[in-house]
């Protein structure tokens, strides 16, 4: 850890009135080439403002910037290692434009030389989106150590699975030492139990050494409930025009706040080179500017150079996110409902708008995603007005669609985090079968960590809130899926630590039994999906589906040949060629769910038929 910088007698220099973007930053920013830096305040609350360093108070002066006004900045002769809050009008509080918080989100910032890591990946570009297998992941439990340097160590592992683009879950620094990360407030700061800065960046240097991408999920709707210390600077950051679950709405008509969120993606694709942000919740971001947020977003992440992307979360299933705000993909929802529906015949919560089957996923699969402006069955969540939800996918390619049939939302939003292989209505052979369908198809995949070997650990929800806060948070969340079946159980103790211990992979198992079997058919699938020149084509255009009973069907033509693939979605075995299909089957067997050299169609099982 650095050591904290003294200062002796500096004369601060009070810096002129400046358009320059990068003098325009807020916080501390280490001037290259020095050994000083620039610190910067916005407040619309404090009349006097100062930084606080080594127990000693350094005046910060006004800019004098009448467009800027509320600017107060000074130089000061410090570098990397100094640890440092602001002081507004006699109170010390955290800068909420901190590059790291070592001692956690209430605690002293350091100043960060953000241009001394010396990356080695220098010849990396980046990957098309119609490139990325997603491995989503979560730094705190991917290891025992939960930490980026053990998480690099299982990077090979990764490459060899297949993987191509590794999906962090929220780095942003948040209250307490575990969490699943969306309830960050210092959006700058990466969170500091998983290790420092420059342990990020090698973990995302040695990942674009291997050849893999590395995307970050981002929360730009909310903040969390300890330690957002931006409202005591400026209650502008925030409206009464728009509200969400978590309190006030964001302005991002008000410049700082709206330059703190774009600025923030800047930074972690610019200092720490990802190459593409996952942005959570974006039905919560509303925004009465001329130009949407997330307009903006895309336009100055698009504008860095190289390949960025930036991936939707969103439930409306509304096409205008890529055509319109042209952000490159969204994640479906739909798809891994009617898959839940189908393999355990979930009908609580949301999955009662779902109706599961070969027919309703034949129908998902063929139009994007199920709900494209039909009557939303279920009074909450309704997205658009008069009860409809979604609209027509037709202008959107394969890649943009992100589909998976697990992810940390589905998994945690039950009662004891079980995975979908933990139902006992759901054999070995039906998710091999569900996860052959998943990564066969054009659109982008998504895997959640462990999913390739059926991990047998959970992945409830976990924080570590303290006192009052804590118990709120624990009501919360029951409260909040309490209309889902499983929290008729009893609900894990998300303030517990052996919660969050629960959900650290095991990563022996996945050599051993039903778990090595599946590992198996994922490396198979995944070599399949880049080798197979049909199934190498990401075009919608080249499918067509359907069901033969309980069977789903999906074909392929393409001028490369043709691929068909089969799916028992019932209890019982099909015989692939009596199946009443509107087209005669290949002869050629590519793959078969459980290795076996026949067309064998058990129940539960997947095959796929190919023609030359």
């Amino acid at each position: 850890m650095p050591q904290e910088q003294t200062v002796s007698q500096p004369k601060a220099q009070i810096n002129a009135p400046t358009r320059n973007a990068a003098h325009e930053r807020l916080g501390a920013q280490h001037l290259p080439g020095t050994n000083t830096t620039r610190f910067r305040v916005w407040t619309t609350n404090a009349q006097q403002v100062a930084v606080r360093i080594g127990g000693q108070d350094y005046p910060l002066e006004p800019s004098g910037d009448p467009e800027h006004p509320g600017i107060f900045q000074a130089t000061l002769p410090v570098g990397p290692g100094t640890l440092y809050q602001f002081v507004l009008d006699g109170q010390a509080v955290p800068d909420p434009y901190a590059r790291f918080l070592p001692h956690g989100v209430h605690g002293e910032a350091e100043v960060l030389d953000t241009a001394s890591y010396p990356w080695q990946a220098t010849r990396w570009n980046g990957l098309k989106l119609s490139e990325c297998i997603f491995y989503e992941l979560h730094i705190g439990t991917f290891t025992p150590e939960g930490t980026y340097k053990a998480a690099q160590k299982k990077l090979p592992e990764l490459k060899k699975l297949g993987i191509t683009a590794v999906e962090l879950m929220p780095l942003a620094a948040y209250a307490g030492e575990r969490g699943w990360g969306y309830d960050g407030v210092a959006l700058y700061a990466p969170h500091a139990p998983y290790g420092r800065p420059e342990d990020l960046k090698a973990f995302v240097d040695a990942a674009h050494e291997l050849g893999l991408a590395v995307f970050l999920d981002v929360v730009y709707n909310h903040f969390g409930p300890d330690g957002n210390y931006l409202g005591v600077y400026s209650p502008s950051y925030f409206t009464e025009r728009f509200q969400s679950a978590w309190g006030a709405g964001l302005d991002y008509s008000e410049r700082h706040m709206r330059r703190l969120i774009t600025e923030n993606a800047r930074m972690w694709l610019r200092d720490y080179r990802f190459d593409g942000l996952r942005l959570d919740a974006t039905q919560s971001m509303p925004d009465d500017s001329d130009k949407h947020i997330l307009q903006e977003l895309a336009e100055q992440v698009h504008a860095l150079g190289g390949t960025h992307l930036m991936l939707a979360e969103d439930y409306r299933n509304l096409p205008m996110l890529v055509t319109d705000y042209h952000l490159d993909g969204i994640w479906v929802d739909d798809f891994h409902h009617e898959m839940r529906v189908t393999l355990t015949g979930d009908q609580d919560g949301y999955y009662a708008a779902f109706k599961g089957g070969p027919k309703a996923l034949a129908h998902t699969i063929e139009r994007g995603w199920t709900y494209e402006g039909q009557p939303w069955p279920l009074a909450e969540d309704v997205a658009l007005p008069g009860g409809r939800r979604g609209e027509k996918a037709d202008a959107l390619e394969a890649p943009s669609l992100v589909y998976f049939i697990q992810n940390h939302d589905q998994i945690g939003n039950r009662a004891r985090g079980d995975r979908m292989t933990d139902v006992r209505r759901v054999t070995p052979a039906a998710f091999r079968g569900a996860s052959t369908l998943l990564l066969s198809l054009p659109m982008t995949p998504l895997l959640f960590q462990g999913q390739e070997w059926a991990a047998s650990t959970p992945f409830p929800f976990f924080s570590d809130h303290s006192g009052e806060l804590g118990r709120l948070v624990s009501e919360g969340r029951k409260r909040e899926f309490g209309h889902f079946e499983g929290f008729a159980d009893e609900v894990l103790d998300p303030q517990e630590k052996s919660t969050f211990e629960l959900a650290k992979l095991k990563w022996s198992e996945r050599l051993e039994g039903e778990h090595a079997a599946t590992l198996a058919h994922y490396q198979t699938m995944l070599a399949l999906r880049k080798t197979d020149p049909v199934l190498r084509e990401r075009s919608r255009q080249a499918l067509t589906t359907g069901q033969a009973g309980e069977v789903l069907w999906v074909r392929w033509q393409t001028v490369a040949g043709e691929r068909v693939l089969l799916w028992n979605t019932g209890k019982s075995e099909q015989q692939s060629r009596a199946l009443k299909l509107p087209f005669d089957l290949p002869s050629t067997l590519i793959v078969q769910s459980e290795g076996q050299p026949t067309p064998r169609l058990g129940a539960g099982e997947a095959l796929i038929l190919g023609e030359e």
